[in-house]
């Protein structure tokens, strides 16, 4: 009897022990579970982060080789920017760019370029043409932007334009005033013009002018509508 009250224990015994180890074996297999799938996860996230620096990488190679735009920026005043510049020079400057902007797409290209210069009587060779664009090319896209295209007078007005640069034969050349002394390189011009009268009410002054302007041609409109309509009226009576 006691015999086999002892048989039973043992048996007991070895049946929890081997329960035991099932229950270890199955928390062993979760945890090795649980750790490959982290090595997974930072394999992932490092095979992402690399993708993403490798896509950056030769993004930046197709814009450098021409074979991709670059992003721009949402916003461009040219008026905050470059507040060197009178509105109505600014607006001079529009003028010309989109006149030689024959393609109408916002950007003077090689060619468009080289009509200018021929325009203005300063006819370049090809590599002359390229590297006019890229003295001022910031996003390297083998073209002028509008913002490029004043970049060419801020820079001529600064003397930061090499004598012999096609960039200040076009500043020169130009039926834009932005003063023969900026031209020639005198820094302090457009510092003087500063302190004598400050951007803010300057371009304030430069409204209310164009404002006047408007009014007065409308005045203009509305009298030689009027001595129109006299003059229909002395006709028909």
């Amino acid at each position: 009897m006691a015999s086999e009250e002892l048989a039973q224990k043992l048996q007991r015994r070895l049946q929890l022990e081997e329960s035991g180890a099932a229950v270890e074996g199955e928390g062993v297999a979760a945890k090795g579970e649980a750790t490959a799938g982290a090595e997974a996860e930072r394999s992932c996230l490092t095979a992402s982060a690399d993708a993403e620096l490798s896509a950056k990488l030769c993004r930046r190679q197709d814009i450098n080789e021409g074979a991709a735009q670059p992003r721009r920026a949402a916003v461009f005043n040219p008026y905050t920017e470059f507040k060197e510049f009178s509105r109505r020079q600014i607006k001079d400057m529009e003028r010309m760019f989109r006149l030689y902007d024959s393609g109408q797409d916002g950007y003077i290209d090689l060619m468009e370029l080289k009509l200018m210069m021929e325009k203005l009587g300063a006819p370049q060779t090809h590599l002359g043409l390229k590297n006019m664009i890229k003295e001022v090319d910031e996003d390297f896209d083998g073209k002028l932007s509008f913002r490029e295209f004043l970049l060419i007078f801020h820079k001529a007005a600064a003397g930061e334009l090499e004598e012999d640069s096609g960039l200040l034969t076009l500043a020169k050349l130009s039926e834009i005033d932005v003063s023969i002394e900026g031209v020639k390189g005198a820094k302090n011009f457009f510092e003087a013009k500063v302190q004598a009268l400050s951007s803010a009410s300057k371009f304030e002054a430069e409204i209310k002018a164009e404002q006047d302007e408007r009014k007065r041609e409308e005045e203009e409109r509305k009298h030689r509508r009027a001595a129109f309509r006299e003059l229909k009226s002395a006709f028909t009576q």
